[in-house]
């Protein structure tokens, strides 16, 4: 399920609880709208405003983490394809296949996970890695010289390094959040929000407000779960190196 729809139903919960307290404000006794009553409701959830709030800010704080390291990564794998190609360019011209299979891949990999506008995304599959078919062919090489063999060694490494970077970057493309951890937040919210409902004045106003912090704590939730995904969905992690590198390598 897309993080917008999560979001969209997590506001609608929170919200209809904010309603249904209110509706349930009518039909309560007198002694249970005592202020004695309402100090007890304050303070339960103001509790439990204290632990959604931290779990909420550590879930944000962690997202963006993961979001920024995996951009990082990016940005790394995109240095060391240029440092490759450079690499098995002064090798000597017996590299042209290898070369042309690295450009190749990097071509594949930014059409899959950022496609031209109308393209329709493919989905990535971590198991499946260009870079050992170019780390193939570059051990294959049959260096004939010292200077040749420090290039050949050079690119190995950077090789088993892009290997590595891809294995980091497209391991765990799923959501990394319990359903079940998601599903007691949300749970925590909508009392929440009955509590405000159930002694708010009825009206236009007050519903006002209570729409526009639902709308708030679901935008929470949504942030948190496209950072948590930062291939797919609005908010994604650039392109933009893996392109440069690109252009690089077609010259």
């Amino acid at each position: 399920m897309s993080a917008i729809a999560v979001g969209c139903i997590v506001f609608a919960l929170v919200f209809s609880s904010a309603m249904l307290a209110m509706a349930v404000h009518t039909a309560l006794p007198e002694h249970h709208l005592s202020t004695d009553s309402k100090d007890v409701v304050k303070l339960g959830t103001a509790l439990i405003a204290t632990m959604a709030a931290l779990v909420l800010s550590l879930l944000i704080a962690s997202a963006k983490t993961a979001f920024d390291t995996r951009s990082n990564q990016l940005v790394q794998a995109s240095a060391d394809i240029i440092l490759l190609d450079r690499a098995l360019a002064r090798y000597g011209p017996e590299t042209k296949e290898s070369r042309s299979l690295l450009q190749r891949s990097v071509a594949g990999t930014v059409e899959r996970i950022w496609p031209t506008e109308g393209a329709k995304r493919v989905t990535i599959d971590p198991g499946a890695s260009p870079i050992e078919a170019v780390y193939d062919k570059i051990e294959a090489l049959s260096p004939q010289s010292e200077a040749q063999r420090s290039m050949q060694s050079q690119a190995l490494i950077l090789a088993a390094d892009m290997g590595r970077t891809r294995l980091l970057l497209f391991e765990h493309l799923g959501s990394s959040i319990p359903v079940p951890f998601l599903v007691v937040l949300v749970f925590w919210l909508c009392i929440i929000f009955a509590s405000f409902g159930l002694f708010a004045p009825r009206n236009a106003t007050v519903i006002a407000v209570l729409c526009v912090c639902a709308l708030s704590v679901s935008g929470a939730i949504f942030l948190i779960l496209e950072l948590d995904r930062p291939f797919e969905g609005v908010l994604q992690v650039s392109g933009a190196p893996l392109r440069a590198a690109l252009a690089q390598l077609s010259h």
